[in-house]
């Protein structure tokens, strides 16, 4: 259980943030940006939940707090990802959720005909903002991939979480007003 009692603590004001193990790291780490990339995430998240029916805000309030389990695993350094009491890590059985959300989203969809433009009603518009910061929250973990550990778990998470909040948007648009599409070369009469 987390309890904080003070918001500051005056650690971090030479520009390092401390992580789960007690190490401290540069701010601008890679670490850091990815974990600072979920945190915008999943605020972009629950944005978009506040414009959408409760069954799908519920579904990504439980998403928010996967992207706080997410944030822990990432704020773990090291190569062992068994989740135990410490420690906190991602597990399959969270993408295995998404997975089968989206099939269950997906069933009675129309297959794409041409690239969807971000918009559409505005619970669409805003899934779609949360599908992108995910896409960048992404980039960023690969990035600390390339030079540290990161648990293949949680890559596979951010994957499909972005996966799922593309098929959500089109569920969203197809109950109400459609789904816009990208028209190629429309503008340049």
């Amino acid at each position: 259980m987390v309890k904080l009692n003070k918001i500051y603590t005056r650690t971090g004001d030479a520009g390092s943030t401390g992580l789960v193990d007690g190490s401290r790291c540069p701010k601008h780490a890679a670490r850091i940006e990815a974990i600072g990339a979920v945190d915008e995430a999943n605020s972009a998240i629950g944005y978009a939940a506040l414009a959408l029916i409760p069954a799908q805000a519920g579904a990504l309030t439980r998403i928010q707090n996967d992207m706080f389990d997410l944030g822990a695993d990432l704020a773990t350094p090291g190569s062992d990802f068994t989740p135990s009491p410490m420690e906190l890590r991602m597990v399959p059985a969270q993408t295995d959720w998404l997975e089968a959300a989206i099939d269950a989203l997906n069933d009675g969809i129309p297959p794409l005909t041409s690239f969807i433009l971000p918009g559409g009603d505005e619970g669409a518009a805003r899934v779609h903002i949360a599908r992108a910061s995910v896409r960048r929250a992404e980039r960023a973990m690969t990035a600390l991939a390339d030079a540290e550990a990161v648990n293949p778990a949680a890559l596979a998470y951010a994957n499909r979480l972005s996966d799922y909040l593309f098929v959500l948007a089109r569920a969203i648009n197809l109950a109400g007003t459609g789904e816009v599409l990208w028209v190629p070369g429309a503008s340049r009469r």
